[in-house]
């Protein structure tokens, strides 16, 4: 069982919801990344979502967008992540973290190198926005040979044959984009997510993450009433685009934001199963 698979297995039993942040590597400056990551684990965070900077950020935002680029002002490379993250795992051997990307660093560095490096260094879930699924099967191939899981976006478009073809080759959870568009909108259809998740359950057995549009506290619990996680990523960017320069400012805004999101998700669950 991956470190991911088990912790949604120890979340299921205590009828609890997986809260998954998203922060850009490197973002606003190398040195501050770690550190932060210690910090959302300790307001609440069960996975972490380790976004790779890239040029070309296809299907983020504008607040995302920003954030690789200030991290690409400090030549953050994928080689350079996979050493936070072993420099996060020196202190933390629990809390799954997963890498979000795009396809080119990982192609440059060669499928099989990535693969093993990364389970060096101690990642457990790897997306890759621009690789369809259909043609995912060497990558995919290499990561669970190497015990990690290859997550897949779900969109409200993909259709029941495609989600069930996905679910087969995917492993961890599946990722589902609430709404059609980038990173960082407010369009959030609280009612229509709800009930395409449950159908997505209906064809899929792994757990489903929602992302996409989860700006507060508020939304973060309508979603997880039907979600098996909630994925938050733009609201935090923000805090940390706002308080660039000083990394206390950042931990202490970004922790907030989760431990409002981390009380208001548990206060949607019975009361006798959240510990």
């Amino acid at each position: 069982m991956s470190r991911i698979e088990g912790r949604f297995e120890a979340l299921r039993q205590t009828g609890r919801k997986a809260l998954i942040p998203y922060i850009t590597a490197g973002d606003p400056d190398p040195d501050s990344t770690v550190p932060l990551m210690h910090a959302m684990v300790e307001a609440g965070a069960d996975i972490i979502e380790l976004g790779v900077p890239f040029s070309d950020p296809m299907a983020d935002g504008p607040v995302i967008q920003a954030a690789c680029e200030r991290a690409l002002k400090h030549h953050v490379s994928l080689r350079r992540v996979l050493e936070m993250v072993a420099g996060f795992r020196r202190d933390n051997d629990e809390t799954p973290v997963l890498l979000m990307g795009y396809l080119n660093p990982i192609e440059a560095m060669g499928y099989a190198g990535f693969a093993a490096a990364a389970q060096q260094a101690g990642v457990d879930g790897v997306l890759t926005v621009d690789l369809p699924p259909e043609e995912a099967g060497e990558l995919a191939g290499e990561l669970k040979g190497h015990g990690i899981d290859p997550i897949f976006l779900l969109s409200p478009t993909t259709t029941d044959a495609r989600v069930a073809r996905i679910a087969e080759q995917a492993s961890g959870f599946l990722y589902y984009v609430s709404f059609k568009g980038v990173t960082g909108a407010t369009r959030l259809d609280v009612d229509a997510v709800a009930e395409k998740v449950g159908h997505l359950k209906s064809i899929a057995a792994l757990p489903i993450g929602v992302g996409f549009g989860i700006r507060d506290a508020e939304s973060a619990a309508r979603v997880s009433r039907a979600a098996d996680a909630v994925i938050v990523g733009s609201a935090l960017v923000r805090h940390i685009a706002e308080a660039s320069g000083h990394p206390d400012v950042i931990r202490e805004k970004v922790a907030e934001e989760l431990r409002a999101m981390r009380a208001a998700m548990d206060a949607t669950q019975p009361a006798a199963a959240v510990s």
